[in-house]
């Protein structure tokens, strides 16, 4: 089950998918903080790798994330700004526009609950949102919300197959 929260604030976008998934907290974290295998999740990112020496997800690493919107391409270099094993792990990118990608992990009678948000407090340059109309995006945060939750339905299949994996 999802449940979907798109603008309620003051910012350009804010939007959070909840998806409740047969795994535990620490299976879905160890998943979505190696972000060399982002882009098995989301239909945007298309590369990733880490930078400056950082090998896994602590505060203050960096990595490069490159992306893809319909013929437009671009790449990013967020910086983890938390991780807390089986709790939350976020990311910025940087630029007055840069967003701030975070994931949140509940567990819940043996399921977890995973929440991944999005919050961009300045709106997007004129030129960024050209880039997107061309790309057939006429309303950002519907997107992202569609791409959020395929995200989430693409890593609940495969933290629950490694969870009955480790069961077997």
């Amino acid at each position: 089950m999802n449940t979907t929260q798109i603008n309620t604030s003051t910012a350009p976008i804010e939007v959070a998918v909840t998806r409740t998934v047969d795994a535990s907290a620490d299976t879905l974290y160890a998943l979505v903080t190696d972000i060399t295998r982002m882009p098995e999740w989301s239909r945007e990112t298309i590369a990733t790798r880490w930078l400056d020496g950082a090998t896994s997800a602590e505060v203050g690493a960096r990595f490069a994330g490159k992306n893809r919107l319909g013929r437009n391409s671009w790449t990013t270099k967020p910086t983890i700004v938390a991780a807390d094993r089986g709790r939350v792990f976020a990311f910025e990118v940087p630029g007055k526009s840069g967003p701030i990608w975070r994931y949140e992990f509940r567990e819940i009678d043996g399921r977890t609950e995973i929440t991944e948000s999005v919050v961009q407090q300045h709106r997007s340059p004129a030129l960024i949102r050209f880039f997107q109309r061309r790309a057939g995006v006429t309303d950002r945060s519907a997107n992202l919300c569609e791409n959020i939750t395929d995200t989430l339905d693409r890593l609940a299949a495969v933290a629950e197959r490694a969870e009955h994996v480790h069961a077997a």
